[in-house]
């Protein structure tokens, strides 16, 4: 039927249709999702059993956290109200901002992070390439059940601080898959759980072992299956039907003078690849615990290739109107201060108000970055944008087409009323 409605398009919409190709989805089985959805929302995964990948991941802030930088273990409350807890303080806020997890069951998402620290490598063990290296061991059935998994063995995000509990030392003394380590202690959490053993026989077999791998499975089938995000009205243009007229004029720039898709590419409007954009470097930064800067250098932190300098990878803008704050630091708290951004990178970042952030209180030193000549030198050195003009009506314009990308689905699980642990539900 697709075809048919696309046959009878004029050859203009023909043809740009037709650059966007039917979706290779991940399969997934109802009672595997199901599973994964109660983990996903369970605090048991975490080292102090108080956060959940929910805490970070909240269908309430399109799957995002509505904060720039994040408080996972030590913050109470959630969305842009979550602040730290006095009793048990953060070390730090999370490094870069939670990333929206939609349309992540497409097989085009092979590459996982920010950074792309995590992607599908067939050269690796278990087919995946990952900062755990040696470490890594097979049984993932996906790059984004490994991913999954990647947060509780972070002490900010899930893990807890050094000694709070035998997570964190696991975590902290690095061992992670090895036997004893933190992945096994977190599968017997689960294991020692009644209902999670009776669902784990269910579709793994009777009495067949729970590993950390498994838990990975299902929440990516959760995810995979909760977030599909593929009936917009850009996917119903794709298939004939038309926009409202401004969000036609957005597509148009967008697909045309503003250039965005040179590298917003694709149906998800993602090229999966890695660009400099001068994007604002805010918080910590990413460092090693024996290293005292803020920088956050992205893709070449992986790649060690100085021409990846402050490369980072083009987010899908699906459900991007849900998603906000924007950039790798959630430095932007609106769509149009990020666009705004883009129009001309480096006068944006020597320019940035900080009041655009949308950061919780907590006695850390955030603007580091911003404060260092050299460092805002190099990451506008490595800007890759031209800057253009666009009119604040075509601004609007493009927004209405953003907007477009946004799929209104209603039928997803949902938050669940309660977890087989019996700790309490983020929601």
């Amino acid at each position: 039927m697709r075809w048919l409605i696309l046959a009878l398009l004029p050859l203009p919409a023909l043809a740009f249709a037709q650059q966007f190709p039917p979706v290779d989805w991940m399969t997934t089985d109802p009672a595997r999702v199901e599973l994964g959805q109660l983990l996903f929302y369970d605090p048991i995964l975490s080292g102090n059993r108080e956060v959940s990948c929910a805490t970070c991941h909240n269908p309430a802030q399109g799957t995002s956290d509505g904060l720039s930088l994040g408080l996972g273990d030590g913050g109470i409350g959630l969305g842009p109200e979550r602040r730290a807890d006095p009793a048990n303080l953060p070390e730090q806020r999370i490094p870069r901002n939670a990333p929206a997890l939609f349309n992540l069951g497409a097989a085009e998402f092979s590459v996982m992070f920010h950074d792309g620290r995590l992607e599908a490598d067939p050269t690796r063990p278990g087919g995946i390439r990952t900062p755990l290296g040696e470490d890594m061991v097979s049984g993932f059935t996906s790059v984004l059940a490994a991913q999954a998994m990647f947060p509780v063995l972070s002490g900010d995000e899930m893990a807890g601080h050094y000694s709070e509990n035998e997570i964190a030392q696991a975590v902290r003394m690095g061992f992670l898959s090895q036997p004893g380590g933190a992945w096994e202690r977190i599968a017997a959490r689960v294991a020692a759980i009644p209902e999670y053993r009776a669902r784990f026989d269910a579709v793994l077999g009777q009495g067949a072992e729970i590993r950390f791998t498994d838990i990975g499975n299902v929440i990516a089938e959760f995810i995979a299956d909760e977030w599909r995000a593929d009936d917009s009205p850009f996917d119903r243009y794709l298939e004939g039907e038309p926009l409202p007229a401004a969000a036609e004029r957005g597509r148009a720039l967008f697909y045309g003078d503003a250039g965005c898709s040179t590298c917003h590419a694709g149906r998800f409007q993602t090229d999966q690849d890695f660009h400099a954009i001068a994007m604002v470097q805010i918080g910590p930064g990413k460092a090693a615990r024996f290293e005292s800067h803020a920088r956050d250098e992205g893709r070449m932190r992986v790649t060690g290739d100085p021409a990846d300098a402050y490369a980072f990878r083009t987010p899908s803008l699906r459900n991007v109107t849900q998603t906000a704050p924007y950039g790798h630091a959630g430095a932007y708290a609106t769509l149009e201060g990020v666009i705004r951004h883009h129009l001309d990178p480096v006068a944006a970042l020597m320019g940035y108000d900080q009041s655009q952030a949308v950061l919780p209180a907590l006695d850390v030193a955030d603007w580091r970055v911003l404060e260092d000549e050299a460092e805002m030198a190099a990451i506008a050195a490595a800007n890759e944008l031209a800057p253009m003009v666009l009119s604040d009506p075509e601004i609007a314009d493009l927004i209405a087409f953003l907007d477009a990308l946004t799929d209104p689905r209603e039928d997803r699980l949902g938050v669940p009323d309660a977890v087989p642990s019996g700790l309490p539900v983020a929601r």
